[in-house]
Protein backbone atom coordinates (compact mmCIF):
# COMPACT_ATOMS: atom_id res chain seq x y z
CA UNK A 1 0.00 0.00 0.00
CA UNK A 2 1.88 3.28 -1.31
CA UNK A 3 1.41 6.39 1.55
CA UNK A 4 3.70 9.31 1.74
CA UNK A 5 6.18 10.00 4.41
CA UNK A 6 3.66 13.04 5.50
CA UNK A 7 0.28 12.11 4.24
CA UNK A 8 -0.24 8.11 5.74
CA UNK A 9 -2.29 6.40 7.79
CA UNK A 10 0.26 6.85 11.13
CA UNK A 11 -0.67 8.93 13.44
CA UNK A 12 2.03 11.58 14.49
CA UNK A 13 3.56 10.16 18.03
CA UNK A 14 7.01 11.60 18.10
CA UNK A 15 7.67 15.65 18.20
CA UNK A 16 10.22 14.71 15.28
CA UNK A 17 7.69 13.13 13.42
CA UNK A 18 5.54 16.58 14.36
CA UNK A 19 8.13 18.63 13.09
CA UNK A 20 8.36 17.06 10.24
CA UNK A 21 4.56 17.58 8.79
CA UNK A 22 4.67 21.14 10.25
CA UNK A 23 7.78 22.34 8.14
CA UNK A 24 5.50 21.26 5.48
CA UNK A 25 4.22 25.14 4.58
CA UNK A 26 0.75 24.81 4.15
CA UNK A 27 0.42 20.77 3.21
CA UNK A 28 1.77 21.64 0.23
CA UNK A 29 3.94 18.15 0.13
CA UNK A 30 1.02 16.53 2.21
CA UNK A 31 -1.43 17.09 -0.15
CA UNK A 32 0.45 16.20 -3.26
CA UNK A 33 1.42 12.91 -1.32
CA UNK A 34 -2.23 12.61 -0.83
CA UNK A 35 -3.29 12.02 -4.29
CA UNK A 36 -1.32 9.07 -4.72
CA UNK A 37 -2.50 7.66 -1.26
CA UNK A 38 -3.68 4.02 -1.45
CA UNK A 39 -7.31 3.00 0.53
CA UNK A 40 -6.65 -0.03 2.67
CA UNK A 41 -10.02 -1.62 1.83
CA UNK A 42 -10.06 -4.11 3.84
CA UNK A 43 -9.02 -2.60 6.82
CA UNK A 44 -11.62 0.37 5.87
CA UNK A 45 -14.59 -2.60 5.92
CA UNK A 46 -12.97 -4.16 8.72
CA UNK A 47 -13.58 -0.77 10.74
CA UNK A 48 -17.21 0.09 10.20
CA UNK A 49 -18.48 -3.38 10.81
CA UNK A 50 -16.07 -2.77 14.17
CA UNK A 51 -17.71 -0.07 15.04
CA UNK A 52 -20.62 0.86 13.28
CA UNK A 53 -23.19 -0.12 15.76
CA UNK A 54 -26.79 0.00 15.58
CA UNK A 55 -27.91 3.60 16.21
CA UNK A 56 -25.82 4.59 12.93
CA UNK A 57 -26.74 1.89 10.87
CA UNK A 58 -30.17 2.80 11.87
CA UNK A 59 -30.19 6.14 10.80
CA UNK A 60 -28.66 5.32 7.67
CA UNK A 61 -31.31 2.71 7.07
CA UNK A 62 -34.74 4.74 7.82
CA UNK A 63 -33.50 8.07 5.80
CA UNK A 64 -36.57 8.82 3.96
CA UNK A 65 -34.70 11.62 1.93
CA UNK A 66 -37.77 14.08 2.69
CA UNK A 67 -35.53 16.75 3.17
CA UNK A 68 -36.95 18.32 6.16
CA UNK A 69 -32.91 18.54 7.00
CA UNK A 70 -31.84 21.09 4.79
CA UNK A 71 -32.98 24.28 6.05
CA UNK A 72 -31.43 23.28 9.13
CA UNK A 73 -28.00 23.56 7.57
CA UNK A 74 -26.37 27.25 7.42
CA UNK A 75 -24.08 25.77 4.58
CA UNK A 76 -27.10 24.80 2.60
CA UNK A 77 -28.55 28.39 3.15
CA UNK A 78 -25.09 30.09 2.38
CA UNK A 79 -24.63 28.60 -0.81
CA UNK A 80 -28.14 29.05 -2.40
CA UNK A 81 -29.98 25.87 -1.42
CA UNK A 82 -27.37 23.73 -3.34
CA UNK A 83 -29.33 20.17 -3.10
CA UNK A 84 -25.81 18.61 -2.13
CA UNK A 85 -25.73 20.80 0.83
CA UNK A 86 -28.70 18.91 2.07
CA UNK A 87 -27.18 17.03 5.63
CA UNK A 88 -28.59 14.32 4.54
CA UNK A 89 -27.19 13.83 0.56
CA UNK A 90 -23.82 14.77 2.49
CA UNK A 91 -23.71 11.90 4.63
CA UNK A 92 -25.25 9.05 2.20
CA UNK A 93 -23.19 10.08 -0.63
CA UNK A 94 -19.99 9.50 2.03
CA UNK A 95 -20.67 7.13 4.69
CA UNK A 96 -23.92 5.72 3.07
CA UNK A 97 -21.46 4.94 0.16
CA UNK A 98 -18.75 3.24 2.14
CA UNK A 99 -21.12 1.23 3.72
CA UNK A 100 -23.07 -0.12 0.57
CA UNK A 101 -19.46 -0.25 -1.21
CA UNK A 102 -18.00 -2.63 1.60
CA UNK A 103 -15.54 -0.03 1.87
CA UNK A 104 -14.22 -0.70 -1.79
CA UNK A 105 -14.19 2.86 -2.42
CA UNK A 106 -11.06 4.58 -4.20
CA UNK A 107 -8.34 7.74 -3.46
CA UNK A 108 -10.70 9.78 -5.27
CA UNK A 109 -13.77 9.09 -3.16
CA UNK A 110 -11.73 9.25 0.09
CA UNK A 111 -10.74 12.58 -0.68
CA UNK A 112 -14.21 13.72 -1.85
CA UNK A 113 -15.27 12.21 2.00
CA UNK A 114 -12.59 14.19 3.42
CA UNK A 115 -13.66 17.27 1.51
CA UNK A 116 -17.45 16.79 2.91
CA UNK A 117 -16.40 15.72 6.20
CA UNK A 118 -14.53 18.51 7.05
CA UNK A 119 -15.83 21.65 4.56
CA UNK A 120 -19.27 21.17 4.20
CA UNK A 121 -20.27 20.22 8.05
CA UNK A 122 -18.91 21.51 11.61
CA UNK A 123 -20.40 18.86 13.18
CA UNK A 124 -22.99 21.31 14.67
CA UNK A 125 -26.07 18.74 15.16
CA UNK A 126 -28.75 21.34 14.15
CA UNK A 127 -30.10 19.11 11.81
CA UNK A 128 -30.54 16.58 14.06
CA UNK A 129 -33.35 18.67 16.02
CA UNK A 130 -35.10 18.84 12.65
CA UNK A 131 -35.25 15.11 11.11
CA UNK A 132 -39.09 13.51 12.26
CA UNK A 133 -36.58 10.62 12.60
CA UNK A 134 -33.75 12.10 14.84
CA UNK A 135 -31.14 11.40 12.43
CA UNK A 136 -28.26 13.31 13.67
CA UNK A 137 -26.15 14.02 10.56
CA UNK A 138 -23.22 15.52 12.90
CA UNK A 139 -22.55 12.83 14.95
CA UNK A 140 -22.70 10.48 11.75
CA UNK A 141 -20.07 13.16 10.48
CA UNK A 142 -18.06 12.57 13.08
CA UNK A 143 -17.93 9.18 12.82
CA UNK A 144 -17.23 9.41 9.27
CA UNK A 145 -14.00 11.26 10.31
CA UNK A 146 -12.51 9.33 12.04
CA UNK A 147 -12.90 6.46 9.01
CA UNK A 148 -11.06 9.18 7.07
CA UNK A 149 -8.15 9.78 9.98
CA UNK A 150 -7.82 5.92 9.78
CA UNK A 151 -6.98 6.22 6.25
CA UNK A 152 -5.06 9.18 6.00
CA UNK A 153 -7.48 11.22 4.59
CA UNK A 154 -7.79 14.03 6.98
CA UNK A 155 -6.39 17.82 6.85
CA UNK A 156 -3.17 19.13 7.43
CA UNK A 157 -3.72 21.42 10.24
CA UNK A 158 -6.25 18.82 11.81
CA UNK A 159 -3.18 16.18 12.01
CA UNK A 160 -0.98 18.30 13.40
CA UNK A 161 -3.70 19.07 16.12
CA UNK A 162 -4.02 15.77 16.72
CA UNK A 163 -0.09 15.12 17.06
CA UNK A 164 -0.15 18.10 19.21
CA UNK A 165 -2.13 16.23 21.95
CA UNK A 166 -0.36 12.89 21.08
CA UNK A 167 2.96 14.62 21.52
CA UNK A 168 2.27 17.63 23.72
CA UNK A 169 -1.01 16.57 25.49
CA UNK A 170 -1.86 20.09 24.01
CA UNK A 171 -3.43 21.60 20.84
CA UNK A 172 -0.46 23.62 20.69
CA UNK A 173 3.40 23.22 21.66
CA UNK A 174 3.33 24.15 25.46
CA UNK A 175 5.78 22.11 27.28
CA UNK A 176 4.85 21.54 31.58
CA UNK A 177 7.54 24.24 31.93
CA UNK A 178 6.23 27.24 29.48
CA UNK A 179 2.75 26.31 31.24
CA UNK A 180 4.30 27.28 34.50
CA UNK A 181 6.03 29.96 33.38
CA UNK A 182 2.76 31.53 31.97
CA UNK A 183 1.42 31.36 35.01
CA UNK A 184 3.88 33.11 36.82
CA UNK A 185 3.89 35.48 34.81
CA UNK A 186 0.79 36.46 34.90
CA UNK A 187 0.72 36.20 38.70
CA UNK A 188 3.22 38.53 38.58
CA UNK A 189 0.59 41.36 36.41
CA UNK A 190 -2.01 40.60 38.69
CA UNK A 191 0.41 41.44 41.64
CA UNK A 192 0.96 45.03 39.87
CA UNK A 193 -2.97 45.55 40.47
CA UNK A 194 -4.31 43.82 43.37
CA UNK A 195 -2.92 42.35 46.15
CA UNK A 196 -4.06 39.05 47.86
CA UNK A 197 -4.90 37.43 44.77
CA UNK A 198 -2.69 34.83 43.34
CA UNK A 199 -2.66 31.64 40.62
CA UNK A 200 -2.38 28.46 42.74
CA UNK A 201 -0.90 25.64 41.25
CA UNK A 202 -1.51 21.82 42.38
CA UNK A 203 -3.63 22.71 45.00
CA UNK A 204 -5.30 19.87 46.26
CA UNK A 205 -8.92 19.72 47.80
CA UNK A 206 -9.57 23.07 46.36
CA UNK A 207 -13.60 24.08 45.30
CA UNK A 208 -12.44 24.25 41.73
CA UNK A 209 -9.70 23.19 39.43
CA UNK A 210 -9.45 25.38 36.67
CA UNK A 211 -8.70 23.75 32.90
CA UNK A 212 -8.87 26.41 29.56
CA UNK A 213 -7.30 26.78 26.02
CA UNK A 214 -4.02 26.12 24.98
CA UNK A 215 -4.75 29.23 22.60
CA UNK A 216 -5.13 31.25 26.32
CA UNK A 217 -1.72 30.20 27.52
CA UNK A 218 -0.11 30.72 24.00
CA UNK A 219 -2.08 33.65 22.35
CA UNK A 220 -4.26 34.76 24.76
CA UNK A 221 -2.69 34.72 28.34
CA UNK A 222 -4.26 37.97 29.54
CA UNK A 223 -7.66 35.34 29.68
CA UNK A 224 -6.32 33.67 32.49
CA UNK A 225 -5.28 36.32 34.33
CA UNK A 226 -8.48 37.93 34.33
CA UNK A 227 -9.84 34.27 35.06
CA UNK A 228 -7.42 34.68 37.91
CA UNK A 229 -8.85 37.80 39.36
CA UNK A 230 -12.74 37.43 38.82
CA UNK A 231 -12.46 34.02 40.46
CA UNK A 232 -10.03 35.90 43.73
CA UNK A 233 -12.84 38.44 43.48
CA UNK A 234 -15.11 35.43 44.01
CA UNK A 235 -13.76 34.48 46.67
CA UNK A 236 -13.48 31.10 45.57
CA UNK A 237 -10.74 28.52 46.53
CA UNK A 238 -9.47 27.22 43.00
CA UNK A 239 -6.43 26.28 41.52
CA UNK A 240 -5.34 25.09 38.26
CA UNK A 241 -3.40 21.86 37.60
CA UNK A 242 0.43 21.83 36.51
CA UNK A 243 -0.42 19.09 34.24
CA UNK A 244 -4.33 18.12 32.77
CA UNK A 245 -4.68 21.89 32.42
CA UNK A 246 -5.66 21.86 28.79
CA UNK A 247 -9.23 21.06 28.22
CA UNK A 248 -9.51 21.17 24.37
CA UNK A 249 -9.28 18.54 21.67
CA UNK A 250 -8.34 19.33 18.16
CA UNK A 251 -8.41 15.62 17.98
CA UNK A 252 -11.72 15.22 18.01
CA UNK A 253 -12.03 17.54 15.31
CA UNK A 254 -9.45 15.46 13.59
CA UNK A 255 -11.53 12.40 13.82
CA UNK A 256 -8.13 10.96 15.99
CA UNK A 257 -10.32 8.97 18.81
CA UNK A 258 -7.36 7.36 20.72
CA UNK A 259 -5.90 10.76 20.96
CA UNK A 260 -9.25 11.72 22.00
CA UNK A 261 -9.34 9.31 25.00
CA UNK A 262 -5.75 10.48 25.96
CA UNK A 263 -6.66 14.16 26.27
CA UNK A 264 -9.46 13.40 28.50
CA UNK A 265 -8.02 11.29 30.61
CA UNK A 266 -5.25 13.48 30.95
CA UNK A 267 -7.21 16.03 32.42
CA UNK A 268 -9.52 12.97 34.63
CA UNK A 269 -5.78 12.40 36.11
CA UNK A 270 -5.67 16.15 37.29
CA UNK A 271 -8.71 15.51 38.64
CA UNK A 272 -7.85 12.48 40.85
CA UNK A 273 -4.63 13.75 41.54
CA UNK A 274 -5.71 17.41 42.91
CA UNK A 275 -9.21 15.96 44.61
CA UNK A 276 -11.18 19.42 43.45
CA UNK A 277 -15.04 19.28 44.39
CA UNK A 278 -15.78 20.58 40.86
CA UNK A 279 -13.85 21.55 37.36
CA UNK A 280 -14.38 24.87 35.56
CA UNK A 281 -13.26 24.51 32.26
CA UNK A 282 -13.12 28.35 30.08
CA UNK A 283 -15.37 29.88 27.59
CA UNK A 284 -14.50 26.94 24.83
CA UNK A 285 -17.56 25.00 23.50
CA UNK A 286 -15.46 22.26 22.00
CA UNK A 287 -13.61 21.93 24.89
CA UNK A 288 -16.69 21.27 27.18
CA UNK A 289 -17.73 18.99 24.52
CA UNK A 290 -14.48 16.91 24.33
CA UNK A 291 -14.11 16.88 27.95
CA UNK A 292 -17.45 17.20 30.06
CA UNK A 293 -20.05 15.39 27.35
CA UNK A 294 -17.76 12.88 24.85
CA UNK A 295 -14.61 12.33 27.18
CA UNK A 296 -16.21 9.82 30.11
CA UNK A 297 -17.30 7.04 26.96
CA UNK A 298 -13.68 8.22 25.26
CA UNK A 299 -11.97 7.18 28.60
CA UNK A 300 -14.68 4.24 29.76
CA UNK A 301 -16.30 5.72 32.57
CA UNK A 302 -19.57 3.88 32.94
CA UNK A 303 -20.79 6.68 34.57
CA UNK A 304 -21.02 8.66 31.36
CA UNK A 305 -19.71 11.64 33.60
CA UNK A 306 -16.56 12.97 34.83
CA UNK A 307 -14.99 11.94 37.59
CA UNK A 308 -16.01 15.40 39.44
CA UNK A 309 -18.75 17.87 38.54
CA UNK A 310 -17.32 19.77 35.64
CA UNK A 311 -18.81 22.87 34.42
CA UNK A 312 -18.65 25.12 31.35
CA UNK A 313 -17.64 29.27 32.27
CA UNK A 314 -20.86 30.46 32.04
CA UNK A 315 -22.37 28.10 34.79
CA UNK A 316 -19.56 29.37 37.19
CA UNK A 317 -20.28 33.34 36.45
CA UNK A 318 -24.06 32.91 36.35
CA UNK A 319 -23.98 31.22 39.74
CA UNK A 320 -21.24 33.53 41.33
CA UNK A 321 -23.84 36.35 39.79
CA UNK A 322 -26.68 34.80 41.34
CA UNK A 323 -25.39 34.28 44.67
CA UNK A 324 -23.17 37.66 45.17
CA UNK A 325 -20.00 36.10 45.27
CA UNK A 326 -19.14 38.32 42.13
CA UNK A 327 -20.40 41.97 42.41
CA UNK A 328 -21.06 44.16 39.19
CA UNK A 329 -21.47 48.03 39.43
CA UNK A 330 -24.89 48.46 37.27
CA UNK A 331 -24.23 51.99 36.29
CA UNK A 332 -21.29 50.03 34.68
CA UNK A 333 -24.00 47.83 32.40
CA UNK A 334 -23.05 47.86 27.93
CA UNK A 335 -25.32 50.34 26.72
CA UNK A 336 -25.35 50.08 23.46
CA UNK A 337 -27.17 47.41 21.88
CA UNK A 338 -25.46 43.75 21.99
CA UNK A 339 -26.55 39.94 21.16
CA UNK A 340 -25.07 36.99 21.99
CA UNK A 341 -24.09 33.94 20.33
CA UNK A 342 -24.76 30.32 21.29
CA UNK A 343 -22.17 27.72 20.82
CA UNK A 344 -23.46 24.57 19.48
CA UNK A 345 -21.47 22.01 21.98
CA UNK A 346 -22.43 23.51 24.81
CA UNK A 347 -26.08 25.37 24.21
CA UNK A 348 -27.45 22.82 21.80
CA UNK A 349 -25.58 19.68 22.65
CA UNK A 350 -25.25 20.72 26.75
CA UNK A 351 -28.27 22.79 27.35
CA UNK A 352 -27.30 25.80 28.84
CA UNK A 353 -29.10 28.20 26.83
CA UNK A 354 -30.99 29.58 29.65
CA UNK A 355 -27.85 29.86 32.06
CA UNK A 356 -26.06 32.54 29.01
CA UNK A 357 -29.57 34.71 28.90
CA UNK A 358 -29.32 34.98 32.58
CA UNK A 359 -26.12 36.38 32.63
CA UNK A 360 -27.25 38.94 29.90
CA UNK A 361 -29.49 40.13 32.48
CA UNK A 362 -26.83 41.31 34.53
CA UNK A 363 -24.68 42.80 31.69
CA UNK A 364 -26.59 44.26 29.09
CA UNK A 365 -29.08 47.19 29.65
CA UNK A 366 -30.38 46.29 25.58
CA UNK A 367 -29.86 42.93 25.14
CA UNK A 368 -31.18 41.40 21.43
CA UNK A 369 -31.69 38.05 20.72
CA UNK A 370 -30.50 36.54 17.14
CA UNK A 371 -33.50 34.68 15.13
CA UNK A 372 -33.39 31.86 15.79
CA UNK A 373 -31.44 31.52 19.32
CA UNK A 374 -30.87 29.26 21.88
CA UNK A 375 -30.27 25.66 21.08
CA UNK A 376 -31.77 26.45 17.28
CA UNK A 377 -29.37 29.34 16.45
CA UNK A 378 -27.27 28.54 13.72
CA UNK A 379 -23.65 27.75 13.65
CA UNK A 380 -21.10 30.33 13.74
CA UNK A 381 -19.90 28.94 10.77
CA UNK A 382 -16.07 28.16 11.73
CA UNK A 383 -16.99 25.41 14.27
CA UNK A 384 -15.72 22.04 13.91
CA UNK A 385 -12.07 22.76 13.55
CA UNK A 386 -13.16 24.82 10.11
CA UNK A 387 -11.81 28.14 11.22
CA UNK A 388 -8.06 26.48 11.28
CA UNK A 389 -8.12 25.05 7.88
CA UNK A 390 -6.74 26.82 5.43
CA UNK A 391 -8.09 24.45 2.19
CA UNK A 392 -11.30 25.29 3.09
CA UNK A 393 -11.20 29.32 3.87
CA UNK A 394 -12.96 29.69 1.03
CA UNK A 395 -16.10 27.31 1.52
CA UNK A 396 -15.66 28.56 5.99
CA UNK A 397 -15.99 32.34 4.93
CA UNK A 398 -18.91 31.79 2.36
CA UNK A 399 -20.81 29.59 5.13
CA UNK A 400 -20.29 33.15 7.30
CA UNK A 401 -22.83 35.22 5.86
CA UNK A 402 -25.28 32.81 7.45
CA UNK A 403 -24.49 34.25 10.84
CA UNK A 404 -23.48 37.85 9.65
CA UNK A 405 -27.39 37.77 8.76
CA UNK A 406 -28.41 36.97 11.88
CA UNK A 407 -26.46 39.34 13.08
CA UNK A 408 -27.26 42.48 11.31
CA UNK A 409 -30.91 41.82 11.22
CA UNK A 410 -30.91 42.55 15.42
CA UNK A 411 -28.91 46.10 15.12
CA UNK A 412 -26.19 45.13 17.56
CA UNK A 413 -23.04 46.68 17.40
CA UNK A 414 -21.54 44.18 19.71
CA UNK A 415 -21.88 40.30 20.07
CA UNK A 416 -20.73 38.26 22.97
CA UNK A 417 -18.82 35.35 22.62
CA UNK A 418 -18.01 33.01 25.27
CA UNK A 419 -16.68 30.18 23.06
CA UNK A 420 -13.24 30.78 21.04
CA UNK A 421 -14.02 29.00 18.00
CA UNK A 422 -17.47 31.37 17.70
CA UNK A 423 -15.15 34.28 18.54
CA UNK A 424 -12.74 33.60 16.04
CA UNK A 425 -15.44 33.27 13.58
CA UNK A 426 -17.33 36.53 14.39
CA UNK A 427 -13.78 38.40 13.93
CA UNK A 428 -12.84 37.05 10.71
CA UNK A 429 -16.55 37.45 9.80
CA UNK A 430 -16.16 41.20 10.80
CA UNK A 431 -12.85 41.41 8.70
CA UNK A 432 -14.08 39.93 5.55
CA UNK A 433 -17.38 41.93 5.40
CA UNK A 434 -16.21 44.99 6.74
CA UNK A 435 -19.03 45.20 9.40
CA UNK A 436 -18.86 47.72 11.99
CA UNK A 437 -18.76 45.42 15.09
CA UNK A 438 -16.90 44.32 18.26
CA UNK A 439 -16.66 40.85 20.07
CA UNK A 440 -15.71 39.96 23.41
CA UNK A 441 -15.57 37.06 25.80
CA UNK A 442 -17.10 37.45 29.40
CA UNK A 443 -13.99 37.83 31.26
CA UNK A 444 -13.09 41.26 30.14
CA UNK A 445 -16.98 42.48 30.06
CA UNK A 446 -17.49 41.45 33.81
CA UNK A 447 -14.07 42.50 34.99
CA UNK A 448 -14.35 45.49 33.33
CA UNK A 449 -18.04 45.99 35.38
CA UNK A 450 -16.76 44.00 39.08
CA UNK A 451 -16.98 45.94 41.91
CA UNK A 452 -13.20 45.61 43.30
CA UNK A 453 -13.59 45.58 47.57
CA UNK A 454 -11.22 47.45 49.21
CA UNK A 455 -9.38 44.79 50.32
CA UNK A 456 -7.88 44.22 47.62
CA UNK A 457 -6.73 47.55 46.44
CA UNK A 458 -3.22 48.52 46.16
CA UNK A 459 -2.64 51.15 48.86
CA UNK A 460 -1.21 54.66 47.27
CA UNK A 461 2.40 53.43 48.20
CA UNK A 462 2.47 50.43 46.53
Amino acid sequence: MAQGTLCNRKPINTEEELRALMADNGGKLYYREMEELDVDQNALWEAIQKTLKSRLKSWLEICVHCGMCADSCFFYLANNKDPEQVPSYKIQSTLGEMVKRKGKVDNQFMRMAMDTAWAKCTACNRCGMYCPFGIDMGVMFGYLRGLCFSQGFVPWEMKIGSGMHRVFKAQMEITKEDWLDTVEFEEEGIFDEYKGMSIPVDKENADIMYTLNAREAKHYPEDITEAAILFNLAGENWTVPSEGWEQTSLAMFAGDWEACKLQAENVYAAMDRLKPKRMVGTECGHAYRATVLEGPYWAGLKSGKTPVESLHYVEWVAEALRTGKLKLDPAKKIKEPVTLQDSCNYVRNGGLGKITREIMSYIAEDFREMTPSKEHNFCCGGGGGLNGIGRYHKQRNVGLQVKMDQILATGCKMVIAPCHNCWDAIRDMAKIYQMDLKWSFLKPILLNMAIIPDHFKLDEDE
